[in-house]
């Protein structure tokens, strides 16, 4: 089939190699110009040198979809569009023009997770699974009727990267057997449950700062949802930003008050954590290496070199 495609980072590189690969003729790549954002630097295979490299006719824009995209659209003749990773809402007149429409290509089991950063925010709220969900584009942000979804299940020694591995290598194959199935003529599609939507926004700095009165449990997995190359979460010890890149949920519960540096336990420090905390009952982080805001990278256990003070969210003047 002819193809329009929209894409930004590797999510909209690895989509439409597979759109390619597969035999299809992408006649127009639509794509972001490169950003200073933390977030997206990360993952960045760029979607304009694969324009180049394949010959593709390319335009670039930073947010709006503008009368040229528009008739760059609408001179492709394209039976349909392929969207993935793109940053901002494509207007009716847009989605609308290719022949079976726009497919959007999204990492989440929709209709939970639209917008952005669902990986990380689903691993923050400890979701026992997480997947892409290939869409038919409608008015609404992330909200069309499901052509296919596809899951993975989330452990406890996942970190982020482990589900960017495994949803990314979804991309090329659901979006491959969403376009079979569009040119097959099936209409049979799932629309998404409005009641069972959320809508997450970018993250930025302050989503990963440290906040002792949540769980345990809770702390370790914004830790997880963070790690490297992503921004880390972080707190402070007096006025010195920490960046925690290891920890765990101790077996044991530890009492007293959110943000005690407690006591040396195996291979790391452990740290009240909990609004309940001060009953006793509610298990420690167990901090096993944090970086410093010179980048070094240390052991907790060398970096805690004495027990007592807290860890804050916020600096606090020695």
């Amino acid at each position: 089939m002819r193809v329009v495609a929209f894409g930004y980072m590797t999510w909209g590189r690895r989509t439409i190699e597979a759109v390619l690969d597969a035999g299809h003729e992408v006649v127009l790549i639509v794509t972001h110009p490169q950003s200073d954002n933390a977030y997206e630097k990360i993952f960045n295979e760029s979607v304009a040198e694969l324009a180049d490299e394949r010959g593709i006719p390319l335009l670039v824009r930073n947010r709006a979809v503008d009368a040229e995209v528009r008739e760059a659209v609408g001179a492709a003749e394209a039976d349909v569009a392929v969207v993935s990773n793109w940053r901002t809402w494509l207007p009716p007149e847009v989605y609308s023009i290719p022949r079976l429409g726009t497919l959007n290509v999204h990492d989440a089991l929709l209709p939970a997770y639209a917008g952005f950063a669902p990986l990380n925010w689903a691993l923050i709220n400890d979701e026992p699974e997480v997947g892409v969900t290939a869409h038919m584009m409608d008015a609404e942000f992330d909200a069309g009727d499901i052509v296919l979804q596809r899951a993975t299940p989330v452990s406890d020694s996942d970190v982020i990267t482990d589900l960017f591995d495994r949803t990314l290598a979804m991309f090329g194959p659901i979006t491959v057997d969403a376009l079979a199935l569009l040119a097959s003529g099936r209409t049979d599609r799932t629309p998404q449950d409005r009641r069972a939507a959320s809508y997450f926004h970018r993250r930025t700095d302050e989503d990963n700062r440290m906040d002792w009165t949540w769980s345990a449990r809770e702390l370790f997995n914004l830790v997880r949802a963070q790690a490297d190359p992503y921004p880390n979460a972080y707190c402070y010890q007096g006025t010195r930003r920490l960046r925690v890149l290891k920890a765990r949920v101790t077996d044991e519960p530890y009492g007293g008050t959110p943000g005690r540096i407690f006591i040396r336990r195996g291979t790391g420090v452990v740290v009240v954590a909990g609004a309940q905390a001060r009953r006793g009952r509610s298990p420690g982080l167990l901090v096993e290496r944090v970086r410093l805001d010179d980048g070094r990278d240390v052991d907790a256990l060398d970096h805690f070199t004495r027990m007592g003070g807290y860890l804050t969210s916020h600096p606090v003047a020695d």
